[in-house]
């Protein structure tokens, strides 16, 4: 699917020191994660600041907020987790689609983070 069908003014949240974001973290092994549900980018241990900072993380987060938006919440849960469980995490279609927004400068367009 093409990144153009997803712009469109969307508002974003942040949040820090988030639950789910330490279970994902555990999960995956990794010291900071962030984690999309919906139009909220959950972080742990990394700051707002940090994910703001860093254009390429940001811009993977957001293509996964716009995916949310896209398909619709249930509906791309289960087909994130279905393309996890046959592709594993790295090889998920969606994750490889936000890697390749991580290059995209037009992805943040319309994105209001509160």
């Amino acid at each position: 699917m093409a990144i153009d069908a997803y712009f469109c003014e969307v508002n974003c949240y942040v949040r820090e020191n988030s639950f789910i974001a330490k279970i994902a973290a555990s999960k995956l092994k990794a010291g900071s994660v962030a984690i999309v549900i919906g139009k909220t980018i959950h972080l742990h241990n990394a700051t707002r600041a940090e994910l703001l900072m860093n254009q390429r993380w940001l811009r993977h987060e957001i293509a996964h907020i716009r995916q949310f938006r896209h398909h619709g919440f249930l509906n791309f849960v289960l087909l994130y987790l279905w393309e996890s469980l046959l592709n594993g995490y790295h090889n998920n279609k969606y994750e490889i689609e936000a890697r390749a927004a991580e290059n995209n400068d037009r992805i943040c367009d319309g994105i209001v983070i509160e």
